[in-house]
């Protein structure tokens, strides 16, 4: 290896005085980027030229690199640098980047963190996960095929999660002959759609990542150029650090260090602002106000500590905080909100369900959400507001959330730490959205919830039982309006106080105006829900009787009651003894098509997984099945 190749002089460094080398290093300023565009506009290659032209390899990657060309028959030819970065078999196999790959590499200027994120349509969400942290957005486009709707999506989104610096790289110039006027015709109608969407400020390159052209040095086939190259533009970009630490203080607790009983601290990433003991903090949400008292470090107590920093502090008095809440500045709180507009980028396959609860995770807190129907969802490439009753694979929109308790945020124009969130689907687990909290609704703050002297306790009592809600579920026809009324007759010559709610009286009434669309029966659920809670608020027994059809809105029922109050009652039928019996007519409706989303036909039934009680209406009677509801209830 050549004495003048900068690895050697690193390797030399290192062997001559590894400390000077770690010193040197440990300054370096880092820079986040992405590369993004539509498939095949050679983000990988450019990541691949990248590395290999700042001479961030060593010879036996080279060397790997050199037999991988030969294998793929282009001995002789330029290597193609892709190979260098694509470690997916199946990105290679397909020719597509399936999933966010990231790379760390050093030039002596800076640091970087760059992912190569996709350019499928199908793998938009992967491209979300990339940008969440990035500082800058290198967005490719093919010089030979211009603008395309996935170029004018990824710089949506870049822009949408607040990515301030954007490059527009030009990329394939040798394929259309490094002509200037290519170029400038695809700057222009970049530049018209990115003011149409208040992207005011970019930088426009013509590059050749196969080639190199403009990448790490200016490239003889563009003079007419006259900006700077891709690595020199990355090394030298002033990005804003100062505005986080000039911010009031915020911090996120993720843990709670409590060894023994004189310590007790509070661990997390400063979100902004800066701390020091003796400064004065409060606790959200519950408001909590006390003073700061050491910040700990393995070296031994600090005097500061600022923003993007983790942090262990310790505070005077010892009130209540735990994971998930913010300590931030007394005098600068936060906002606290249950109910908010929120951009959403949906990420999975099964769509948005309006009234369906998911889990929403917001820095270090998870709570429960749910989502209304979108007021709108927007046409990237036009940015017309479309009405939507829904949100599909990619879809970007704007919707009200509702959280299970309030929580402290910040909109996420101004911190993306405290406004951004992410939305997990309570039964697959799967992240099916990402959110960015635009301001909460003046509703959540102009409502509080009136405190009464005669609440649900005293209301049991007079009534002398344990109010509780038995939730029978199963497919039409499985006997469960026969099973309700028999337990309720029972109840009633014991002298208990029920309620019954069947599933088509309430229709008739409460929920008339809901069909029998996915979002809809999760509504009828929701509704069902709410006034089974009140009247165990007014301690009665609640009996209920409907299809509900799914997992997730039967927990959603369970998580508004208190613990054990709700038992589930599986009323298991199998669908050809319900199909036998069909007494309304239904499944013969449904069968012939007159009856569409009809549950067990051409709408599924998710069974429970650990009902309390399980009815097998084949093995027992409908009186038996009422005597093992009642001796569950009542034992």
């Amino acid at each position: 290896m050549s004495t003048d190749n900068p690895i050697y002089k690193t390797d030399a460094l290192i062997a001559e005085n590894i400390d000077a080398y770690l010193e040197a290093h440990q300054h370096k300023s880092m820079l986040r980027f992405i590369t993004c565009g539509s498939v095949d506009d050679g983000k990988s290659t450019l990541i691949g030229r990248l590395l290999y032209d700042s001479k961030m390899i060593f010879e036996d990657q080279l060397s790997a690199l050199e037999a991988d060309s030969k294998r793929a028959g282009t001995q002789g030819q330029e290597i193609d640098f892709a190979l260098l970065v694509d470690g997916l078999a199946a990105e290679r196999e397909q020719g597509i980047t399936i999933d966010v790959a990231y790379r760390f590499f050093a030039t002596e200027k800076r640091k970087f963190i760059v992912a190569d994120t996709p350019g499928h349509e199908q793998y938009t969400r992967n491209m979300v996960t990339g940008a969440s942290t990035a500082d800058v957005a290198v967005i490719l486009i093919d010089a030979r095929k211009g603008v395309l709707t996935q170029t004018r999506r990824h710089s949506y989104l870049a822009h949408l999660i607040g990515i301030r610096h954007l490059v527009l790289a030009v990329n394939k110039m040798d394929l259309v002959g490094y002509d200037e006027a290519t170029f400038n015709r695809i700057v222009e109608e970049y530049r018209t759609f990115a003011a149409s969407i208040g992207i005011t400020e970019f930088t426009p390159m013509p590059i050749s990542g196969f080639k190199g052209d403009n990448i790490t040095t200016l490239s003889e086939n563009t003079p007419w150029y006259k900006g700077e190259a891709l690595l020199p533009y990355l090394e030298t970009l002033e990005v804003e650090s100062g505005a986080e630490q000039n911010s009031p203080f915020r911090m996120q607790v993720q843990w709670v260090n409590r060894p023994n009983l004189d310590f007790r601290g509070f661990a997390g990433m400063i979100a902004s602002g800066q701390v020091r003991p003796g400064d004065e903090v409060r606790v959200l949400p519950s408001g909590k106000t006390s003073t700061v008292a050491r910040i700990v470090a393995l070296e031994g107590d600090r005097d500061l500590a600022v923003a993007g920093e983790s942090t262990l502090i310790t505070l005077a008095d010892e009130i209540d905080c735990s994971r998930g809440q913010v300590i931030v500045a007394a005098q600068s709180p936060l906002e606290v909100a249950d109910q908010f507009e929120s951009t959403l980028v949906w990420m999975d396959e099964a769509e948005l369900v309006p009234g369906r609860a998911y889990w929403l995770k917001i820095g270090t807190q998870t709570v429960s959400a749910t989502i209304h129907e979108p007021k709108y969802e927007v046409n990237v490439n036009t940015q017309e507001h479309l009405a939507s009753k829904t949100l599909d694979l990619n879809a970007i929109g704007v919707a009200n959330v509702t959280t299970d308790r309030a929580i402290p945020f910040a909109p996420y124009a101004e911190s993306r730490d405290l406004g951004g969130f992410i939305l997990i689907d309570k039964m697959t687990n799967h992240t099916v959205a990402a959110g960015m909290v635009n301001f909460a609704l003046r509703r959540a703050q102009n409502i509080h919830w009136q405190a009464t002297d005669i609440g649900r306790d005293h209301h049991a009592a007079m009534k002398n039982q344990k109010p509780s809600v038995v939730w029978l579920t199963g497919l039409s026809g499985s006997g469960k309006s026969t099973i309700a009324n028999i337990v309720e007759k029972k109840l009633a010559r014991m002298n208990r106080h029920t309620f019954l709610l069947d599933g088509d009286n309430v229709r008739h009434g409460l929920n008339k105006d809901l069909g029998f669309t996915e979002a809809d029966r999760v509504e009828n659920v929701r509704r069902v829900g709410e006034v089974a809670k009140l009247m165990t608020d007014s301690g009665l027994i609640v009996i209920t009787a409907f299809i509900s059809p799914f997992r997730s809105e039967r927990d959603m029922v369970r998580s508004m009651m208190q613990p054990g109050e709700f038992i589930e009652v599986f009323v298991d039928t199998p669908l050809e003894v319900a199909e036998q019996r069909d007494v309304k007519g239904l499944y013969a409706k449904a069968r012939s098509g007159q009856l569409k989303n009809f549950t067990g036909i051409d709408s599924p039934y998710e069974h429970p997984d650990a009902p309390e009680v399980h009815i097998d209406t084949t093995q027992m009677t409908a009186e038996e099945a009422a005597d093992l509801i009642v001796a569950r209830l009542i034992p």
